[in-house]
């Protein structure tokens, strides 16, 4: 049995019905609700064939129908209609996001606040690899006996600071002829070549060997490297709200998940430069994603490295949204960091 025109028009009447209700969908609801121009009983026998292909489910006897995984994956291969995000959301995370521009983490993390808070769903954010950015600027200050603060400035204007280990008399005046020394011979060089200046820059500096060693090492692997330590997960919460998470079991695994970033970062990291990747319930094979959808987007640093962008929403979560959002910040972001 095909699906004909007036099976598409009712699935996706029942579908759009669910996701605003998360009520199951009976005949006389489509018939006076939607457009569709059928009557209950015609729609009532549609709603059986429907069944019988497993696109819809039926909770219970009494009760009306709700949409499959594979109505979800019909919906949206081909009934979903994506619209634009208004210019006035669109003004207000540009500007936003403009004024984060120098800091990575800082801009990802209100990347993944945006999302949440535009789609109501749980969003994460995965920063791009940053090995092609070129070293502009290195500066080093004392924060407290035994540790200083490094600032890594890149050619893209990104910021990369971490706390590195110093000998507890060393004074800011020293860690800063020192800091002069790395931005002079470290300028232009990318941050994945930084290991190959190693030997030089040690030997310059031999009294500082250990030192400029634990520098060097720092900014070729922990400032280069891109996985589950750039991630960040916004609207945590967002899904509790939703009916399909009122059990108390599954809302605790859920966000047991959440917190697993070696086990969420493979679900997002096969998203393809600006494709959307659309997940939906067993596709995700992960009990506790059982009952939700997955979309994932790339953005670009320039013309090397991809960041990764997900939602995470109920099965019966509005795709047309969630799409329209991701692709604009997906453009913003890829805008902002050229």
């Amino acid at each position: 049995m095909n699906l004909d025109e007036r099976k598409y028009r009712i699935l996706q009447a029942i579908i759009d019905d669910y996701i605003l209700t998360a009520i199951p969908v009976g005949s006389r609801t489509i018939a006076r609700k939607s457009d569709v121009g059928f009557s209950p009983a015609t729609i009532r026998n549609e709603m059986s064939d429907l069944e019988e292909l497993g696109y819809l489910d039926q909770p219970h006897t009494s009760a009306g129908r709700v949409p499959s995984a594979k109505a979800y994956r019909l919906y949206v291969d081909r009934l979903l209609k994506v619209s634009r995000i208004s210019d006035a959301e669109a003004r207000t995370i540009r500007a936003h996001m403009d004024a984060r521009v120098n800091q990575m983490e800082a801009l990802i993390r209100f990347a993944a606040q945006v999302l949440s808070d535009a789609t109501k769903y749980t969003a994460i954010v995965v920063a791009p690899k940053l090995d092609h950015l070129m070293i502009q600027r290195i500066q080093i200050i004392k924060m407290s006996s035994g540790s200083a603060l490094m600032v890594v400035v890149t050619n893209a204007g990104i910021v990369k600071d971490l706390v590195v280990s110093v000998p507890d008399d060393m004074e800011n005046d020293h860690l800063y002829a020192i800091s002069q020394m790395l931005t002079e011979k470290l300028n232009g060089i990318r941050l994945s070549e930084v290991g190959a200046h190693m030997d030089d820059l040690i030997h310059a500096l031999h009294e500082h060997a250990s030192l400029i060693g634990d520098i060097l090492s720092a900014i070729g692997e922990r400032l280069s490297e891109t996985g589950e330590r750039d991630m960040i997960v916004g609207g945590r919460s967002n899904l509790l709200s939703y009916p399909e998470y009122s059990d108390i079991d599954k809302a605790k695994g859920f966000l047991a998940m959440l917190e697993s970033k070696e086990k969420l970062y493979p679900l997002l990291k096969s998203a393809q430069p600006m494709e959307f990747t659309v997940r939906i319930g067993p596709e995700i094979d992960v009990p506790e994603f059982k009952d939700c959808s997955i979309v994932a987007a790339s953005y670009r640093l320039g013309d090397h490295s991809n960041g990764i962008m997900g939602i995470i929403g109920p099965t019966r979560m509005q795709y047309g949204r969630v799409l329209s959002v991701l692709d604009f910040m997906g453009r913003a972001l890829s805008d902002i960091l050229k």
